[in-house]
């Protein structure tokens, strides 16, 4: 075995951490394809991570409005919908528990995920009528009802100056 010196220190650029300049470990933290996403924790990268939330459509159609959000892996009743005062909040939790006892040795694994998103709803939404909520291959779709009678606001255009 042999020691070698060297006057070539590796120091990270600044907002890149140390792991990242590794050649063995600069895959696994690639923000974009790590497995670990390492990156995202160390730099406090979590307003431009998408993973966190569901995406979410919204269509406006004549008699109602439909949301579909997109949260495989859940059951429906993982799920927690509500209406208050004109705010439409979705919500889900689930939590996931194993142990293995083999040969002397126990293992413990544990998950927990969870998410939330709110959204105002216009003032078209009739909030009397009930919300029909449905949950199949991994989409929940919501169906909306407007108010009868509602005549849609003609978008205004904003001149830049």
């Amino acid at each position: 075995m042999s020691l070698v010196k060297s006057s070539k220190r590796r120091s990270p650029i600044a907002g890149e951490s140390i792991l990242s300049q590794d050649p063995f470990f600069s895959d696994l933290m690639d923000t974009r394809r790590g497995i670990f996403n390492l990156n995202r924790i160390f730099n406090g990268d979590f307003e431009n991570d998408l993973n966190l939330v569901p995406a979410l459509n919204v269509k406006d159609n004549k008699k109602n409005y439909e949301v579909e959000l997109a949260a495989p892996g859940l059951a429906k009743n993982d799920f927690n919908i509500t209406l208050d005062d004109g705010i439409l909040t979705i919500s889900a939790e689930k939590e996931q528990k194993s142990e293995e006892e083999k040969e002397g040795f126990v293992r413990k694994e544990f998950s927990y995920n969870s998410f939330s998103r709110s959204m105002i709803l216009p003032d078209s939404v009739d909030e009397d009528k009930d919300i029909k909520a449905q949950y199949q291959d991994g989409v929940l779709k919501l169906t909306i009802h407007k108010k009868e009678g509602a005549k849609p606001k003609s978008p205004k255009k904003v001149n830049v100056s």
